[in-house]
Order: structure tokens, then C-alpha cells, then sequence
């Protein structure tokens, strides 16, 4: 079959790679028909994630038909539509039990590698480097998918694949970045980064009760996309101080919340930090640049939430705990719940309380999945996102 696989830093190329197989009574294969690239994986294509290895292959935001079901499925069979959420999950353990999806204990057989970094394991992910699981991806024709009782969600034929897709992650992590907030009526939210996540953060919080949401971010036609779509209060960082405009925008206390929905390779205002973090993160001497994180601690008004969406691979710098102890700030943080998420959000998308395809600015085949990440990483195009067809 053909799928996208890493080779390097900055490389990647659609390639023959072996049809997956079934290898557990519970697992199903899936003929892949839409998939999409996540500002997540550019972290892998950019080199930063640990354990990625040349001829991997990325994906983890993807949909199908299930083609062939082992011998335990009892919810699938062969012709079923459905949308997979990235984080793989058992059901069984003590996280799933508790609705914690993205922590299951029993579904990435290198947790072993994880603890080494992260002192215990989260969930396996598809197509997110041998750290969580080495599972291949969803940029390919074919997915062996685990767990297929607990996992893919079945889709009726009522919505196209665009508008369901980002259920498998982009739409659950941008309503659960909103919720972690805790949103009271009339709150004001500030959500760091205006691509896919950020926008659907944005949406989310005002259907939780959000009484102004403030867009942070340098790219125009994201900021656009942000105040003409779900009515946002767009800040530009390259124009302005974004703690000073916060502060007027909210008579000096700040926002409520704030949501990191960038992560590690986040880029700032203030010019001497971001040569400073960019030259450690380029030497590997730290693994991420947390600008927006640090901005986001330090503009939440007292009292108030971070929540943090934005995906982070390992160790960062000069993070004002000092703000956060003092200021009484709640920190919440994690990998999407996807699994908790994508029923309630199927059922909004239906209702037409939110669309999700607005987000996407480019449709190609997975041939041309190369010239996608290349358009998305360096934004080109005007690219806000990327969904492949194969």
C-alpha cells in the first residue's frame, strides 16, 4: 500500500510500505478515505518528537471503512464508516474506567520508553514515533486499528467525511481545552494559537458561556478566520504587547483562562527569548520553545485557568512558577479524552451549533502529502489546514 513515512528532519515521502495485517482477535483494518495533518504532526516532521524513526508512518486524524474485523469484534463489520480518535484505548484499565482515554495503561507496548521521559506512560497514538507505541499512522490506504470494540466511532451516512473527520481529534481537543477552563457565564478566555485547535477552542468556549474570547496569533488570515467565524477579538503579537492589550481589553485583571493551543515550537514577540529558546531547541539542548505557555501564566488574571492543549515532547525553561504559585493559578493539562468527546460533538455537528469544515483551507490526494505538511508547516498558501484523500 502507499503511505507517508518520515525519513529526516523536514523529509518526508509517500512510499510501498507492507498492507497491515490483522494481529489480535480485536483488532480491525480500515481502508483509510479521509485523512488530515495535524499541527501536532509537525512536531514529528520537524524532527522534535523522540523515537521517530525513518520509514514510520504519521497520521493520526483519519477515517475509513472497516474492511476486515478479528474473530472478538462484536460492534464492527466489514463495510462500517467509521472516525478513529488518535489516542488508542483498552476500555478496561483503570484510566479508561475512569474516562481518562488518553492514559490508558494496556495500549502502548513501549511504555517502558515513556517512562524513561515522562516517569509513567500515557496511551499508545497512531503514528506518533516509538515513544507512544510505534503504531503506523493514518497518512496511508490502510490502518490495523486495536481495541476496535472501544475505539472507532460508527458514522451513518447523514454527514459527509469532512464534517465528521475532526472528531478523532481537532474538535474533542479544542472543546476540551475549554472545558478544563472550568467557564463561568460572562468569563473572558484568551486562547494562544488561532490554527485548527485554537479555532475550535474559540467555538467551544462560547458555547460553554464565554462572554468575549481573545485570538492571539501572528497569521492575518487566521485571526480573520477567528473574528469573522466565531466573532473572537483578534490580537496580532508581531503588532503589539499582547500582555498590555490583554490587560486593557480586560481593566488590568486579565483573562479568566487562557489556552496554550500551540506548543513546543511556538514563536514570540520579544526577539532576544525567541533567538534564545530557538538556539536551545535547534542544539536539543532543551525540547521545546514555551512562549506561548509563559505568556499564558503570566497575562491569567488571578485565580484564573491555563489549560494546556498545545502538545509538549519533553523538558522547557524559565516557566514562571513563581506566577503560578503565587497568583493561585490552575494548571490543566493532557492529551484529548477523544474517546469522552466525540459522541456529544457528533450530536452538535448535526444540530449545526458548529461546522467544522471552515477550518480547512487545502484538499489533496495522499501523493501530494509531502507538498501538505510542507504548505502547513511553513503556513503557505494561506494554509490553515490539510486534509488528504487517498
Amino acid at each position: 500500500m502507499k503511505a507517508l513515512c518520515w525519513q529526516a528532519p523536514g523529509k518526508v515521502a509517500v512510499a510501498d510500505v507492507p498492507d497491515p495485517a490483522l494481529m489480535d482477535g480485536m483488532d480491525v483494518i480500515v481502508r483509510v478515505t479521509t485523512a488530515a495533518i495535524c499541527g501536532s504532526d509537525l512536531h514529528l516532521y520537524s524532527g522534535y518528537i523522540p523515537a521517530t524513526m525513518p520509514g514510520d508512518v504519521l497520521g493520526h486524524e483519519f477515517m475509513g471503512e472497516v474492511v476486515e474485523v478479528g474473530d472478538e469484534v462484536t460492534r464492527l463489520r466489514p463495510g462500517d464508516r467509521v472516525v478513529v480518535p488518535f489516542p488508542i484505548a483498552c476500555g478496561a484499565c483503570r484510566a479508561c474506567q475512569r474516562d481518562l482515554w488518553s492514559l490508558c495503561e494496556n495500549s502502548n507496548p513501549n511504555a517502558a520508553l515513556a517512562e524513561k521521559l515522562m516517569g509513567h506512560s500515557p496511551a499508545g497514538i497512531f503514528g506518533y514515533s516509538h515513544l507512544l507505541g510505534g503504531f503506523q499512522g493514518g497518512h496511508a490506504e490502510y490502518v490495523r486499528v486495536p481495541f476496535a470494540d472501544v475505539g472507532p466511532l460508527k458514522i451513518e451516512d447523514d454527514l459527509t467525511d469532512e464534517q465528521v473527520l475532526f472528531l478523532g481529534d481537532i474538535l474533542p481537543t479544542g472543546y476540551m481545552a475549554a472545558e478544563m477552563c472550568g467557564i463561568r457565564d460572562g468569563d473572558v478566555v484568551a486562547v494562544w494559537g488561532a490554527g485548527p485547535v485554537g479555532q475550535f477552542a474559540i467555538a467551544s468556549a462560547y458555547l460553554l458561556g464565554a462572554s468575549m474570547v481573545i485570538a492571539v496569533d501572528r497569521f492575518p488570515e487566521r485571526l480573520r478566520l477567528a473574528a469573522d467565524e466565531w466573532g473572537a477579538h483578534p490580537v496580532n503579537y508581531a503588532e503589539t504587547s499582547v500582555l498590555e492589550e490583554l490587560r486593557e481589553l480586560t481593566a488590568g485583571r486579565g483573562p479568566d483562562h487562557c489556552v496554550d493551543a500551540v506548543g513546543m515550537e511556538a514563536h514570540t514577540d520579544v526577539s532576544l527569548l525567541n533567538a534564545y529558546d530557538k538556539t536551545k531547541h535547534l542544539a536539543r539542548l532543551e525540547t521545546e520553545r514555551p512562549h506561548a505557555l509563559r505568556q499564558a501564566i503570566l497575562a491569567c488574571a488571578n485565580g484564573g485557568t491555563v489549560s494546556v492543549v498545545g502538545v509538549y515532547g519533553g523538558l522547557s525553561d524559565k516557566i514562571p512558577t513563581g506566577s503560578l504559585m503565587n497568583r493561585s493559578i490552575t494548571v490543566r493539562t493532557g492529551q484529548t479524552h477523544v474517546h469522552r468527546y466525540m459522541r456529544p460533538l457528533l450530536e452538535r455537528v448535526r444540530r449545526g451549533e458548529i461546522d467544522p469544515t471552515v477550518v480547512i483551507s487545502h484538499r489533496l490526494p495522499l501523493t501530494e502529502a509531502p507538498r501538505g505538511y510542507d504548505l502547513f508547516k511553513h503556513k503557505r498558501d494561506g494554509c490553515t489546514k490539510v486534509v488528504l484523500t487517498t
